[in-house]
């Protein structure tokens, strides 16, 4: 692949990631990398159609049972598969059930598209991800594997520092800033084969560390706001997407919003 590559179709599948949460637009729906990435591909390719069938809080069984076949039928040129890391981050993971899943999917995929992109996701620095770190990296492990096996792309976003910058993240602490998924945008891209209009990789200046007050004041906030719910979803079986149904279900012909081109 190279700078001549061309796709006419991308399906992306996955959880809220690949959603969009949380690069909120004015009308409260989100964008995210995979529409700035199909955005920036139907700029190349007139004609060019985009699904996601992404869903929010989605388990890697689910994205493998729901998503994936359909995804396999549409024969897109570009597909990602971003899962699993849902199940990694729960208080207890079976991870052979998640390898299983993930090679479910991959399985699925990988023969129905010309293009299959797999990714290591991004983790914020901090305590929580100390605490999972071992499961995050027996997944990526697993997704290594599977791409070698499959031929699948990998966009390796965990090593790159950058990507773990709280400045990076949203309030919740488990979802990309707008420039955060810029720049995944761009790190898919340039694994596409496609000509680089930025180092995505490149660190963000030094920031003033706010005081100790400050920050407990953030951390009583997150945690009343964003994880006791969590949490409190976890122990009920409950997810945030329960009932919602895909970002964009059919692979139709796709027009960038203003606000992507503008991106």
């Amino acid at each position: 692949m190279g700078i001549n590559a061309s796709y006419t179709s991308f399906v992306a599948v996955g959880d809220s990631f690949t959603e969009g949460m949380s690069d909120l637009l004015p009308d409260g729906s989100y964008r995210g990398w995979a529409d700035l990435l199909a955005a920036r591909l139907a700029a190349r390719e007139p004609g060019f159609r985009y699904a996601n069938l992404a869903v929010r809080g989605k388990l890697i069984g689910q994205i493998a049972t729901d998503q994936a076949p359909t995804a396999a039928a549409m024969r897109a040129d570009v597909v990602t598969l971003v899962g699993g890391l849902n199940d990694a981050l729960r208080p207890k993971v079976d991870m052979g059930r998640v390898r299983g899943h993930l090679e479910e999917a991959v399985g699925l995929l990988a023969p129905s598209c010309k293009t299959l992109v797999l990714m290591r996701s991004p983790g914020r620095q901090g305590p929580v991800m100390e605490r999972f770190r071992p499961r995050m990296e027996e997944l990526f492990g697993i997704v290594e594997e599977l791409a070698a096996r499959y031929g699948a792309l990998v966009v390796d976003l965990y090593g790159a520092p950058v990507l773990g910058d709280p400045r990076l993240w949203d309030v919740d602490r488990l979802h990309l800033t707008d420039e955060g998924h810029r720049r995944v945008a761009e790190a898919v891209w340039q694994t596409l084969g496609l000509p680089a209009q930025e180092d995505w990789r490149a660190v963000l200046p030094p920031a003033e560390q706010p005081g100790w007050g400050v920050r407990r004041s953030q951390d009583l906030s997150f945690a009343r706001q964003h994880l006791l719910p969590w949490i409190g979803r976890r122990l009920t079986g409950r997810s945030s997407g329960d009932g919602r149904p895909a970002k964009r279900p059919e692979l139709l012909p796709y027009e960038a919003s203003a606000a992507e081109r503008l991106s």
